[in-house]
């Protein structure tokens, strides 16, 4: 492979050397005497390395190598100085030289040249190519990010849908056994709405911020179940956690089933209180989830009232996020916990 190389130096006789051997490699060599001599040429051709010289007319090297990485013109510079100069040759590498050469009247001096001038460019062209593949990856990864964004946005937009149908035979059913049910099954379809909703809103669509998701997860719920008529307060209190979208999902049902179940028997008789929904980071890995209420409490040893579809939904999707579902003994009201495994990305 032959390179297009731009030589400066004030000296002539070098050059012409340098042109000699490099072109017997098949590589062009242009010369320029000085800075400006320099970027005329630069300007004007296609330049694949740069051979500079430290010692120039009235400037070095290193000016001149600053000056021209200020113009814009990043190729590969191979740095060329004296044989008891070395530290100028380290200054110049840590300024941006791909490498230096000691100049010298051996035999080995024009192969050393030829050597790092043909390294120089083959790692130049390499972190190009890495850098165009990156871009592709990057700009491939946008692309997919946007699709997977707009297959969210058309999930919630159809669930959502299909609650509105569900708020609507809730409010013309005649029966409050059914309003009951279907008031449960819309909060589960909201749930499932609210996660996908909160994937294509957020700059990262693989996770959910739970703070965000649960806050408007509980204001659908209030709103959903205020049908049933009782004076309940639903509240949350949740630390900024993010999960991968599966165990958000899984959060939003536990919570939708929980909330639901104390709205429906918590507070008998046309009763009310509150209902509390936590989040909190107990440790880098560990988080806990927590739905209580002031109620009448219940036996976890007895069989769930209904059909029993939420209990074995929550029991199911907390085993998959920790230690599984519990019940706090001896409380006031009711208290279930479930413990929630972060990764180190939470």
């Amino acid at each position: 492979m032959s390179f297009r190389v731009l030589y400066i130096d004030d000296d002539a006789a070098i050059v012409r050397l340098v042109q000699k051997s490099l072109g017997r490699l098949g590589h062009e060599v242009a010369h320029a005497e000085t800075a400006d001599d320099a970027l005329t040429l630069l300007q004007d051709g296609n330049f694949d390395a740069i051979v500079l010289d430290h010692y120039l007319r009235q400037t070095t090297g290193h000016e001149v190598m600053a000056h021209l990485r200020a113009q814009g013109f990043h190729m590969p510079v191979v740095y060329v100085t004296g044989s008891n100069e070395a530290q100028i040759a380290i200054e110049a590498i840590k300024a941006g030289a791909a490498d230096y050469v000691i100049k010298s009247v051996s035999d080995d001096f024009l192969p050393l040249l030829a050597s790092a001038i043909e390294q120089s460019v083959s790692n130049a062209q390499l972190r190009a190519a890495k850098e165009r593949a990156d871009e592709e990856i990057r700009l491939g990864k946008e692309r997919a990010e946007a699709l997977l964004a707009e297959v969210n946005h058309r999930v919630a937009n159809s669930l959502a849908l299909v609650a509105s149908l569900l708020r609507l035979q809730i409010s013309s059913a005649k029966s409050e056994e059914v309003k009951a049910e279907l008031a449960e099954t819309q909060a589960r379809i909201s749930a499932i709405a609210g996660m996908h909703r909160s994937l294509y809103t957020s700059e990262d669509v693989s996770r959910v911020e739970l703070d965000r998701y649960l806050g408007r997860l509980t204001a659908e719920l209030f709103n959903t179940l205020h049908s049933l008529e009782k004076p309940v307060r639903l509240l949350l209190d949740a630390d900024p956690i993010s999960l991968t979208a599966d165990k958000a999902v899984s959060v939003g049902m536990i919570v939708t089933e929980l909330v639901t179940n104390a709205f429906k028997y918590a507070y008998p008789h046309g009763g009310g209180g509150d209902i509390r929904v936590h989040l909190k980071r107990l440790s880098d890995t560990e988080a806990l989830l927590r739905v209580e209420d002031d109620g009448i409490g219940i036996d976890p040893a007895c069989a769930p009232t209904g059909t029993g579809l939420g209990s074995r939904i929550v029991k199911s999707m907390a085993s998959t996020l920790g230690a599984g579902l519990h019940y706090l003994d001896g409380v006031t009201g009711t208290v279930a916990e479930v413990p929630l495994q972060l990764d180190p990305t939470s």
